[in-house]
């Protein structure tokens, strides 16, 4: 029951509520005994004595005896018509029991349903408020339609199997012991055949089951597949139609699509199991209820007709709940597995988090200083032994070939990853002794590839000063460029961008995202990349934007295009991790060395 143990955190929450469904349920399933329990003094009335004694309804109870002794009352008064209006009372109780019965159900049902949903909601925000915390390195070990299919198949497998079957874990278990209790009441030896039967039918079903944890593990992997897939189609459809891929990836989705199938017909086949072999193991319990039952009213032996159906009856009762039970255990078992991978999310190291006593970085003063910085990453060492100072109101750029560790470098400022040797510093502390959402309140990051969101232009720039002006929003926009072409949109600013801005050109979305790092005004800038995807006119304005908004701010540059980076206060030359060379680009060209060799291979000859 660990692997439960989230949902029933969530339980705890409403433990008034629960404690109502069970008093409803508990209620529920007293009038339903009370309403199959009539039956006895009922054929007692048309087959026998016209008496009702306190054993007639439940032996020994005091519930039965009152009920008895009322019924008694009214045949005895009644005269001649005493039997009709023992059997009038008789059906009277039988409709009012069943009405309270189905009353207190619906009752319950209202408690338990706004409940289960809540379990649910609270399960999706907690996932997604865990996937914003994750540090950036876990995803990328990560599929993203992996991660969608835990938000969205996943949680909807838990909320189908493991919160869907409340009811057959609390009220049937209720119900199912509720009657089962009058059938001891009525006939204790008849009942041992259940005691022992009972446990052996349950041992059946759950030999059944066993396997759909693995199956549905290996379904919700293969969605994950499918999604990724579909994700990476819906990302490179222009590469697709220009290579002619469209077959190959068809084929590759099919593939998985079908084996995705092929566990899924298994999953089927085995849950509709259930409810099937739940009801001929039923039958055969009450065929032998039948046959034993039988020879102990032929013979005399404790138990009379009339009990024996009422027992027959509550047993019929019985049926129903004992196959939600054994159905909500296969469900329970296949929403294991998909609970399992939500808890995997759930559960995974918070690396980089926020530091509760941190320190509130308030304004930036004086350098950033790396100090022999090691991180690796799988036991592949990134970035080895680097010494960086970074003062106030300077820009540095980054160069090197691919995967000497430029972007790791830049990252680690802001704390999207952590170093696993030496430290960095901001004003001379170490900057996980500062609070993370100040640290980052200080910087702004524009990226290679622009991140825009499904929103209006203004709300794209407004996206980390959300109570920024209009005034403000436009004057940012010019700052980088932007407002001419904004203003040229049939809704200006509150234009609709589509998603990840797919309705604007490359240079228009990299000036929306320079815009949104002016409007954040922070004293510190991160540059990844910012030109290097753009056209030559696009280039121009966008750093042109670039110079606007790197004036009186330290600034961080990676770039490619080492035309960009001519006038940096310092050049750092990395290669595999480690700091090759470092001065401005005059004093690097004179150096003759591994940056010179970098610009001669972008001089267009």
């Amino acid at each position: 029951m660990k692997k439960y143990s989230r949902i029933f955190g969530y339980l705890r929450k409403h433990r008034g509520k629960l404690a109502l469904y069970f008093l409803c349920t508990i209620l529920a399933t007293l009038f339903g005994v009370i309403s199959i329990g009539m039956l006895i003094p009922f054929f007692g009335l048309i087959f026998d004595t016209g008496q009702a004694t306190g054993a007639d309804v439940v032996k020994s109870n005091a519930l039965g005896s009152f009920i008895s002794n009322f019924l008694e009352g009214i045949i005895q008064k009644g005269g001649a018509n005493g039997k009709i209006n023992g059997l009038t009372t008789i059906c009277l109780m039988i409709i009012i029991a069943t009405i309270l019965k189905n009353t207190f159900i619906y009752l319950s049902n209202r408690i338990s349903v706004p409940v289960r949903s809540m379990i649910i909601t609270q399960l999706r925000g907690d996932l997604y408020d865990k996937i914003l915390r994750l540090p950036i390195g876990y995803f990328t070990e990560k599929r993203k339609g992996d991660i969608i299919s835990r938000m969205t198949n996943d949680i909807a497998e838990i909320e189908g199997s493991v919160v869907g079957t409340f009811d057959g874990l609390i009220k049937d278990p209720l119900t199912v012991l509720g009657y089962l209790i009058f059938l001891v009441i009525i006939s204790p030896q008849l009942s041992l055949f259940l005691l022992i039967l009972l446990p052996i039918t349950g041992l059946l079903i759950g030999r059944v089951s066993r396997k759909l944890k693995r199956q549905s593990q290996d379904a919700a992997i293969k969605l994950g597949e499918s999604l990724s897939i579909l994700d990476e189609t819906l990302g490179g459809l222009r590469v697709i139609k220009a290579f002619l891929a469209e077959k190959l990836l068809s084929t590759r989705f099919h593939s998985v699509n079908d084996e995705l199938f092929k566990v899924r017909k298994k999953m089927g086949a085995r849950r509709d199991l259930a409810s099937p072999l739940t009801e001929v193991l039923g039958v055969m319990v009450l065929s032998t209820i039948l046959y034993f039952g039988g020879r102990l009213v032929l013979g005399d032996q404790g138990l009379e007709a009339k009990e024996l159906i009422a027992y027959i009856a509550s047993f019929a009762m019985l049926i129903n709940p004992a196959k939600n039970i054994s159905t909500a255990f296969f469900n329970i078992q296949r929403g294991a597995a998909a609970l399992v991978r939500v808890e995997e999310v759930l559960k995974a190291p918070v690396v980089v988090d926020e530091n509760p006593n941190g320190i509130q970085l308030s304004s930036f003063n004086e350098k950033i200083e790396f100090r022999d910085v090691v991180f690796s990453y799988d036991d592949a060492i990134i970035l080895n032994q680097v010494n960086l100072i970074i003062n106030k109101g300077k820009t540095i750029a980054l160069v090197g070939s691919s995967g000497a560790g430029k972007s790791t470098l830049a990252d680690l400022v802001p704390r999207f990853h952590d170093v696993t040797g030496g430290e960095v510093l901001i004003d001379g502390i170490n900057i996980k002794d500062y609070s993370l959402h100040s640290i980052r309140s200080l910087m702004s990051i524009v990226t290679q590839e622009p991140i825009l969101f499904n929103d209006t232009i203004a709300n794209n720039i407004a996206l980390g000063t959300p109570n920024a002006t209009e005034e403000e929003v436009i004057r940012a926009a010019k700052i980088a460029n932007a407002h001419d072409f904004i203003m040229q949109k049939e809704e200006g600013y509150q234009t609709n961008i589509g998603d990840r801005g797919s309705k604007l050109s490359g240079g228009e979305r990299q000036r929306l995202t320079i815009a949104r790092a002016v409007l954040k005004n922070p004293p510190i800038l991160i540059l990844d990349e910012a030109t290097s995807s753009l056209d030559t006119e696009s280039e121009r304005l966008v750093q042109d934007a670039i110079n606007n908004m790197m004036q009186n701010r330290t600034s961080i540059v990676i770039a490619h295009r080492l035309s960009t980076i001519r006038h940096a206060d310092e050049i750092i030359v990395l290669q595999r991790g480690k700091i090759v060379e470092r001065g401005n680009h005059e004093e690097l060209i004179a150096l003759n060395g591994f940056y010179k060799k970098l610009v001669e291979m972008q001089e267009v000859k």
